[in-house]
Parts: C-alpha cells; sequence; structure tokens
C-alpha cells in the first residue's frame, strides 16, 4: 500500500511541476496566425551521358531528381514564462531540378538515331514537368494545410528557440499532407511515363536505321 502511495505522490508531483508550463504553452495559442506560403519550381538541367553500357538501342533513360525544400520563418513573442514561437510563413521550392539521359554509346552525337532516342526521353522529361504543372494547386493546397496546422510552440529559454525552429521545420516536411503529396507526385509520373512508352512506335528511330 505505502508503494501505491509513493506511486501515487510522484505522479501529482511530476504533473504539478509541468502544469506551469502546460499553462505557458496554453497561452502561446493566441499568437497562432496563418502562415503565408510562397511556392516556387526550381530551373531544371538536363544531362545527356552516353553510356558505354549495353542498353537498347531503341529507349534510352531518364533519371529525375525531385527536390523539396523549405524555408519557414517564425515570429517570436516574449510571455512572462519564456517565449513563444509561431510559425509565419513558408517558402517552399518544389519540382524536379535535374534530368540525368542516358543514350546507347552506339549512337553518335548529333546522329539521326541519337536524336530519334533523345526526342523520346525529352517526351518523358515533359512527362515529369507536366505532372508538376497540373498539381499545383493540390500542392500549393497541401503545402498550406501542413504549414496551418502547425500550433505555436513555448519554450522558457531563449537558448531553446532554436531547437522549436527545428521542431517546427520537422513538423512541415513529416506532415501527411506533404507525404500523401509525395505519393501523388510519384504516382502520377509512373502512370504519364508509361503512357510515353506505349505510345511510341519507334518510327522515327527505324526511319534512321
Amino acid at each position: 500500500m505505502q508503494v501505491i502511495f509513493n506511486m501515487l505522490k510522484n505522479i501529482v508531483i511530476f504533473a504539478l511541476c509541468f502544469l506551469p508550463v502546460l499553462s505557458f504553452a496554453n497561452d502561446c495559442v493566441k499568437y497562432k496566425q496563418t502562415p503565408s506560403i510562397n511556392v516556387n519550381s526550381p530551373i531544371y538541367k538536363k544531362n545527356i551521358i552516353q553510356s558505354n553500357e549495353q542498353m537498347d538501342k531503341f529507349h534510352g533513360n531518364v533519371i529525375a531528381t525531385l527536390v523539396e525544400d523549405y524555408d519557414i520563418a517564425v515570429d517570436i513573442f516574449s510571455t512572462p514564462g519564456g517565449y513563444c514561437v509561431v510559425l509565419k510563413s513558408v517558402d517552399a521550392l518544389i519540382g524536379y531540378n535535374d534530368f540525368s539521359v542516358k543514350i546507347d554509346g552506339s549512337h553518335k552525337s548529333g546522329s539521326c538515331s541519337y536524336n530519334a532516342v533523345l526526342n523520346h526521353e525529352d517526351k518523358h522529361i515533359n512527362a515529369y514537368l507536366s505532372v508538376m504543372d497540373d498539381l499545383g494547386m493540390d500542392i500549393n493546397s497541401s503545402i498550406f494545410n501542413a504549414a496551418d496546422s502547425i500550433m505555436p510552440i513555448f519554450v522558457s529559454s531563449r537558448d531553446d528557440i532554436d531547437f522549436a525552429v527545428e521542431e517546427i521545420n520537422y513538423e512541415m516536411r513529416q506532415h501527411p499532407e506533404l507525404i500523401l503529396m509525395k505519393q501523388k507526385i510519384n504516382a502520377a509520373q509512373e502512370i504519364r511515363n508509361k503512357r510515353v512508352d506505349q505510345n511510341e512506335d519507334n518510327h522515327e528511330l527505324k526511319s534512321c536505321l
């Protein structure tokens, strides 16, 4: 019985110790604001690589790099018990910034067959880019919803403000809306790239051979 009593006493003491912190955290809610969102797409570059390894002569290969970067700004409000760190704005950079195109080395640069294969791979690049264009409104909405859901964070010391900013950044990147957004992007680009290959009859390349 005494053991149980001591355990209950410790729990009560623990709770009482944290009541002020919880109270200060609740005080931060009033500083919650609707964050401004700015979404941009990166400028992409295309690298063409002629592979020494044997490849499908009718098709090259495109490796697309999707970047997703969030630059957040916060407001800091002083309270009697510490500071409230509040998400103010998000500058998002999302899209494809690099396309590496591999072409079989047997196609000499500038030749008819080289250009035919390159034209086909350009269709794949356009498929990737079209996904970002068509999902633009959904992407903006997902980023806004994620940012708007993040509540102010209370810290008792100015030294902990950087930690709070890191926590906000982490919550932003791990938000379910953004995870779902990336899944939609990946699914859409896969479907469109398959469609490119299904619709390709290789007429241009065959005319070169």
